[in-house]
């Protein structure tokens, strides 16, 4: 690693922007956490869910306390995360667009309530249902622990990252053909 680009100053704001831009290196899954029940619901675009432990099956996701889907969960302690296929930008843009709220962000995408009642997206890649076992609030977020109460696998084998900005699609077969012609024998690499 070369010459440092970033060099902490003391000013809060500045610290900040410059951690923003360190942690836009880090590739994350995208997902839509859904909350709430019958017409109250509301959901979001987060990459900021990962697993916890599978025994027992537990799952965190880090939500800012001033989202609409934070106060839904802590209410009804319940949420839904829909991990997104490559194809579906523009759904992740949609629950990401501030414009848009509660139930507007639904509108013309298919979805069911779960067994709990919380909102699923009926063409996700994964579908989680949880429990909110704990919420641990710190700073501007609240880490929520969640218990899987039920869970739904598509059979498409494609992601959805962001990483820098800007949403990177993963298509099994598309990238597998890709590094068919780009491959390079173990013996080469160091």
């Amino acid at each position: 690693m070369g010459k440092a680009d970033i060099h902490l100053v003391n000013e809060n704001d500045e610290i900040e922007r410059q951690f923003h831009s360190v942690m836009r290196r880090l590739a994350g899954g995208v997902t839509i956490v859904t909350a709430g029940h019958g017409d109250d619901i509301t959901g979001m675009t987060v990459s900021s869910l990962t697993s916890l432990s599978a025994a027992p099956p537990r799952l965190l996701v880090s939500i800012n306390r001033q989202a609409s889907s934070f106060a839904l969960i802590e209410r009804h302690r319940l949420f839904g995360v829909n991990i997104l296929g490559a194809d579906q930008q523009v759904l992740a843009a949609r629950f990401s667009n501030r414009r848009l709220k509660g139930g507007q962000r639904f509108e013309g995408t298919p979805w069911s309530a779960g067994s709990s009642g919380v909102p699923l997206l009926t063409k996700s890649l994964a579908t989680v249902e949880c429990e909110a076992e704990e919420i641990i609030e710190r700073y501007s977020h609240g880490i929520i622990v969640g218990r899987l109460l039920s869970m739904e696998l598509s059979h498409r084998l494609s992601g959805l990252v962001y990483w820098n900005g800007q949403y990177v699609g993963i298509d099994h077969d598309t990238d597998l053909d890709r590094l068919a012609e780009v491959s390079i024998p173990l013996a080469h690499v160091r």
